[in-house]
């Protein structure tokens, strides 16, 4: 399992070790040891799993509230997405910027997220599951979201893809407008 920090403290990139014959593939898709030995301990409680059957579904930019604030860990399991992480920690030197990575069926990587961070992504080919395990129960008290073209973020989504959008993500407010961001704690 490799495990690489991007320029973001708290977002890491994981890529599992693949073993494969003429029959398949088998990998690791998380090791609580390991994540351990790198200084990440977490509990996962919840495994979710979405579906979009349409090349420029985007979902997101969600995140919770503290006390019910969610560390992600997120990996494609058919198709391909562009997933996106935003800093939305007050505080943070890093606040408003984002990390975008392709996941896909095919790379096998899987972005860790922590809690203080809203979370997307866009789907880039039909027919796409993502997966994703988080350290907190959903809670629609707490769950929140920021617009997925902030003009301030300003996200660099795939070209040429029109988005497909819940209600809910149409109406969601600027980053600026969001009640409650979380504050930044080194």
């Amino acid at each position: 399992m490799k495990i690489t920090e991007t320029f973001i403290k708290g977002i890491v990139v994981i890529e599992p070790t693949v073993f494969g014959d003429h029959r398949g593939w088998f990998m690791e898709t998380y090791n609580d040891s390991k994540m351990k030995d790198y200084g990440v301990d977490l509990n996962f409680v919840q495994d979710n799993q979405s579906f979009s059957a349409l090349k420029g579904t985007l979902r997101g930019l969600h995140y919770q509230l503290s006390p019910k604030a969610q560390t992600k860990l997120v990996r494609c399991t058919r198709g391909t997405i562009f997933d996106v992480a935003v800093d939305i920690r007050k505080g943070s030197p890093t606040y408003g910027k984002w990390f975008g990575i392709e996941l896909s069926a095919e790379n096998k990587k899987q972005l860790l997220i922590p809690k203080g961070f809203a979370h997307g992504f866009m789907t880039l080919t039909d027919d796409v599951e993502v997966q994703y395990k988080v350290d907190e129960l959903y809670s629609p008290e707490c769950d929140r979201g920021i617009v997925w073209n902030d003009p301030v973020i300003q996200v660099k989504w795939p070209n040429n893809i029109s988005p497909l959008l819940s209600a809910k993500d149409k109406i969601a407010p600027l980053l600026k407008d969001a009640e409650n961001n979380f504050f930044y704690k080194e």
